[in-house]
């Protein structure tokens, strides 16, 4: 009861904006206009790494098809574009750590099969000194909130990244992606993998150099599944032809 006396106050004299535009809002979340804009994944799509399809079809993209992924299972609840990218990077490098609840909700509805199929959560980790600089990695707090709504093991230190590398996003292309994070994850703890189904959070899946590379990791370290789920990817038109 206090909880929500409390919230009713905060939301009085700081009312919610939304997350896209920053219009006032009347709860956290987008306005009705941004609502509209997002391309969330919801359709038919790949059973392996969840890109999404052009036609209503069930089976494996070309590219799970030619070179099957280190994870089980990937999802994601909307494109990453220029209509989402405001609210990711909002989270990532603005200190919205507000919109972590609402985001995990939607991380729980769109990635409950992989949930139920999981036993650990763990984040993407960043390089300790990105971290430093950074203060928070959004990818563990959002980790660290699902696990708590499901009811799951959080461990966040799982994986280590062993070495610093450039961030992916500036990379000219995948090969790059691929080269930049060869190596770079690590399980310092092998015996708490072992056996296990994890579940590894990330907040935008571009190539799936970042997530792939750590899913290599827990698996060598003995793993039985990894699952992967993230806020966004990107996604090309020419992914999506069949």
């Amino acid at each position: 009861m206090i909880a929500k006396v409390a919230k009713a106050v905060l939301d009085l004299l700081f009312p919610p904006h939304c997350i896209g535009c920053r219009a006032q809002v009347a709860q956290a979340g987008f306005c009705a206009q941004c609502w509209s804009g997002i391309s969330f994944l919801d359709g038919p799509g790949c059973v392996c790494c969840g890109l999404p399809f052009a036609v209503a079809m069930e089976g494996l993209c070309a590219s799970c098809l030619t070179k099957p992924p280190a994870f089980d299972a990937a999802r994601a609840i909307f494109a990453y574009d220029e209509k989402s990218r405001g609210a990711v990077l909002a989270l990532k490098h603005a200190d919205r750590l507000d919109l972590v609840p609402g985001f995990a909700r939607w991380l729980g509805r769109s990635g409950r099969t992989v949930l139920e199929q999981s036993d650990l959560v763990t984040p993407v980790p960043l390089h300790p000194l990105r971290l430093w600089r950074r203060r928070y990695n959004q990818s563990a707090e959002l980790a660290r909130r699902l696990a708590r709504d499901w009811k799951l093991v959080y461990e966040p230190s799982l994986l280590v990244r062993s070495r610093s590398t450039s961030s992916q996003g500036n990379m000219a292309s995948a090969r790059a992606r691929r080269r930049n994070v060869l190596g770079a994850f690590k399980v310092p703890d092998p015996a708490k993998v072992a056996g296990k189904r994890i579940l590894l959070l990330d907040d935008v899946v571009t190539t799936a150099a970042t997530v792939e590379a750590c899913s290599r990791a827990l698996k060598r370290a003995g793993a039985s599944h990894v699952h992967v789920l993230a806020l966004a990817r990107v996604v090309k038109a020419s992914d999506m032809l069949i």
